[in-house]
């Protein structure tokens, strides 16, 4: 009798558990989605102790009405889009724009189901724009980090980067700015999955520049400006220098380091900056 009534149990548990993975499918009720933002959510919740604010904002599928949505989160560590995922659950799932310098190549696999578009940072890459125009064009969600690098150090706000405002305006697309904070700081920027953190994922309202008649220009300034009055943080124009086959990166102190992790000065780094710049021009 024991028997019997625990595996009835186990069973109603494990339909319970795929009507969970059905609920939150964002494929047209395919279970493995599902079950991926279930073990999403459960990872927010337990790892990084994910608190969500301002859900009312988040829109449905329905309300998007075929429009295209961007979905534009501040960037503080290689946990970001996780946690965005885990907040919206299967709301919509946002197709993620990502550096290329940064793809794990032993999670191609997961790249390849999550349909990550890959940017290289150091050219200028017309085809990860192509990619996520057409994207936009059939309806579809982006995820973009408008930063372009990862805060350094954090609570501070990046310049952004002329394609969110391109995107936005070629696509006529709505904005779900998303602000971040309390994740794990740490280099690499992946090493934040498996650490603990505080974090908090709080929705801004949804923002129609198209009402508003925007230049691409002026779309990612005045974003710029939606995020430092939300949070109160200062902007700060220190950025990463990518190209000519260097990659200088900003530590979590905010300093200068090279490919071989030696500490810049701002003088060394600029005079870096400025000879590719040189190169390019020329």
């Amino acid at each position: 009798m024991f028997w019997i009534a625990l595996f009835v149990l186990l069973w109603l548990r494990f339909a319970l558990l795929v009507r969970d993975f059905q609920r939150l499918s964002l494929r047209g009720g395919d279970v493995e989605t599902g079950a991926w933002v279930w073990v999403f959510r459960l990872y927010a919740r337990l790892v990084q102790r994910m608190r969500v604010e301002g859900r009312e904002h988040i829109p449905t599928r329905e309300s998007l009405d075929g429009r295209a949505l961007i979905v534009a989160p501040n960037h503080t560590a290689g946990v970001d889009p996780v946690l965005v995922q885990a907040a919206i659950a299967g709301a919509f799932e946002p197709r993620w724009m990502m550096a290329e310098d940064m793809r794990a190549p032993g999670l191609q696999w997961f790249w390849e189901y999550g349909r990550v578009i890959f940017v290289d940072r150091s050219v200028r890459d017309t085809r990860s724009i192509r990619e996520a125009m057409r994207h936009l064009k059939q309806g579809g969600v982006l995820g973009v980090f408008p930063e372009g690098h990862i805060e350094r150090p954090p609570r501070q706000i990046l310049p952004f980067k002329g394609g969110i405002g391109m995107l936005v305006a070629r696509a006529e697309a709505l904005v779900l700015p998303v602000v971040i904070e309390g994740t794990p700081q740490c280099d690499p920027a992946w090493a934040s999955l498996w650490r603990f953190g505080r974090a908090r994922v709080r929705f801004l309202p949804l923002i129609d520049y198209q009402e508003r008649r925007a230049s691409s220009d002026e779309i990612g300034e005045d974003l710029r400006g939606v995020f430092a009055e939300a949070t109160g943080w200062p902007l700060n124009d220190r950025v990463p220098i990518i190209g000519g086959g260097r990659r200088i990166l900003v530590d979590v102190d905010g300093r200068y380091r090279d490919e071989d992790g030696r500490v810049l000065d701002d003088e060394e780094a600029m005079a870096i900056r400025a000879s590719l710049n040189g190169s390019e021009a020329s």
